[in-house]
């Protein structure tokens, strides 16, 4: 299709729901495909590699910040947010890569980062030297560090506290990350109508999302904890009402580190909606604690509480991010355990949580990570895959903070990886050549060669996920086994007919976490009598028997993800 529909429309078919059957791809542009050999990735870059995205079977990227920047923090600390990083490229080529994305059939999200700003920014720069001018205000400034006690402070590995002193203005200022990332005053309403105007403008762009980069913090109050406080839910609620009147198709996606019952709140209500999206944080560390534990308990816990996503809306599941696999949301004797088995080197950790890609994770470990994206696909929520985990690749954990895992993309054994024509000395990061996870074996190229790849089989994934609107539209009810390393539950959806193939299905998925084969009874209630048949390959299983009892056998670290007949 060609991209026609002007760029104050989605740019797709209008679809409300697009958010919640969709697979995306969260892909650094520094760290993907650099176009014009400076060593650094670019958005031309990513434009040239948007078919193999499209092959992949992606259907919104996700771009972490690729704003003007002093790089302290990746990114997030942003020093104008209209202006691409010149070494990324320019705006007209961002509005070529949504233009290029649109004709597959692909959307575009980025990060906004609302909560901070870089202390480079020209509106910090302002208020510090003039506190009675225009921009005095746009900061959360007091002449005392006191105020705001019950706040925690996030990065206890490198904060000593969230107030920091500044010389100029002979203030202090309240930072929630770091001390070079001052807090806007949301109290102030006309940051309200700088940060609107910054969305019209993306949005103008053709962008059709906004993850909400740290957004619980937007407000603090004496005795308040500063995290999800009633103001920073009515100001979300005020930028949802403002897209969904200018700009109706794009969404909204909540990153709140919390537990989903508190999560759910960015949601909304159905008279005041918030976010169309929100990441699902509890369950990800969970995975990791069955693959190793061989115990499927407190996983099948944690998905027995969540919280339905409301109407219309859709959780945001991920193995592995930009940020590290944070620990905050287990006890110290969870995380203990996880450091044991995933981050054995103090080098693999991070402020609270562990800085490594998902197959080094997973010591490369083929069954584990096919086992781990199965139960990704098929969770209630849209899932995000972060660039190069679709290959195995490795991170670097002799590079400093996040970057370990931020190393330039592998698409042949060629010079840097196929990355970059630069001398190898200017890339902004080394490519991986560890032992194991060497650029020459683990590449796109090679992969794309063989149909056995993990590369072929992620891809596979995928396309089966998006055959069943079920996985991304319905319900999840947990199933009881009688062994304690199978986790298994039934998707359901009613279907509606108003999209090719939305008829009513049940899906009943099993996966064993065992390092050896077993046996599992399931209690399948509602499936009594059901036919069942492999979605992959379509051959048939015994049914479930009259009493909703089935029982399976499955190899070690295994899965089945079974299409459920009416009964017999």
């Amino acid at each position: 299709m060609s991209f026609t529909a002007p760029l104050t429309t989605p740019g797709l078919a209008l679809d409300p729901h697009w958010h919640r059957r969709a697979v995306f791809y969260e892909v650094m542009v520094r760290s993907f495909m650099d176009s014009n050999g400076d060593g650094i990735g670019d958005l031309a870059g990513l434009i040239s590699k948007l078919d193999y995205l499209q092959w992949l079977g992606v259907d919104a990227l996700w771009l972490p910040p690729f704003f003007e920047s002093p790089l302290r923090d990746g990114g997030y600390d942003v020093a104008d947010y209209t202006a691409v990083l010149p070494e990324f490229g320019t705006i007209e080529q961002f509005r070529e890569l949504v233009t290029k994305a649109h004709e597959r059939n692909m959307r575009i999200v980025i990060d906004l980062v609302i909560n901070h700003t870089s202390d480079q920014h020209p509106w910090f720069q302002a208020s510090r030297e003039d506190p009675q001018g225009p921009y005095g205000d746009y900061y959360v400034w007091s002449d005392t560090d006191e105020k705001y006690q019950d706040v925690r402070i996030i990065f206890v590995d490198t904060e000593e506290s969230n107030w920091a002193f500044d010389p100029v203005r002979r203030q202090f200022y309240w930072h929630r990350f770091f001390s070079h990332q001052p807090d806007l005053n949301f109290e102030n309403p006309k940051v309200h109508d700088e940060i609107f105007d910054v969305v019209r403008f993306w949005a103008d762009l053709g962008v059709d999302g906004f993850r909400l980069d740290a957004i619980p913090y937007l407000y603090e109050s004496d005795g308040g904890t500063g995290e999800s406080e009633p103001p920073t839910h009515a100001f979300i609620a005020k930028l949802r009402a403002m897209i969904d009147e200018e700009y109706p198709g794009r969404i909204l996606i909540a990153e709140a580190n919390q537990w989903p019952h508190e999560v759910v709140e960015f949601f909304g209500t159905d008279e005041q909606p918030e976010c169309h999206m929100a990441f699902d944080f509890p369950v990800m560390p969970r995975i990791f604690y069955a693959l190793r534990s061989q115990q499927a308990t407190e996983l099948e816990r944690q998905l027995s509480e969540e919280v339905h996503a409301p109407e219309g809306s859709a959780w945001g599941v991920f193995l592995r991010n930009h940020d590290e696999l944070t620990l905050e949301m287990v006890s110290e004797e969870y995380r203990q355990a996880m450091y044991g088995w995933y981050a054995y080197d103090p080098r693999m950790r991070a402020n609270v949580g562990i800085r490594r890609r998902l197959a080094p994770l997973l010591d490369n470990a083929r069954s584990e990570l096919e086992l781990a994206h199965a139960l990704l696909f098929s969770l209630p929520g849209s899932p995000f895959l972060y660039y190069g985990d679709e290959i195995g690749m490795g991170d670097n954990i002799w590079l400093p903070d996040r970057d370990s895992s931020r190393t330039p993309m592998q698409w042949t054994p060629d010079r840097n990886a196929g990355f970059s024509t630069a001398d190898p000395g200017k890339l902004y990061l080394p490519v991986v050549q560890s032992l194991v996870y060497h650029y020459n074996q683990i590449n796109v190229e090679s992969q794309l060669a063989q149909s056995r790849s993990l590369l072929h089989w992620v891809r596979n994934v995928i396309h089966v996920r998006k055959a069943h609107p079920t996985f991304g539209l319905g319900t999840m009810r947990v199933l009881r086994t009688d062994n304690e390393s199978v986790l298994a539950f039934v998707r359901e959806y009613a279907g509606t007919g108003t999209h090719l193939g939305d008829s009513a299905e049940r899906i009943l998925c099993v996966f064993s976490f065992a390092h050896n084969p077993v046996s599992v009874t399931i209690t399948a209630e509602g499936l009594e009598g059901a036919g069942l048949h492999d979605l992959f390959g379509g051959a048939p299983f015994p049914p479930v028997g009259d009493d909703g009892r089935l029982t399976l056998t499955l190899g070690s670290q295994s899965f089945f993800w079974l299409g459920a007949d009416a009964a017999r």
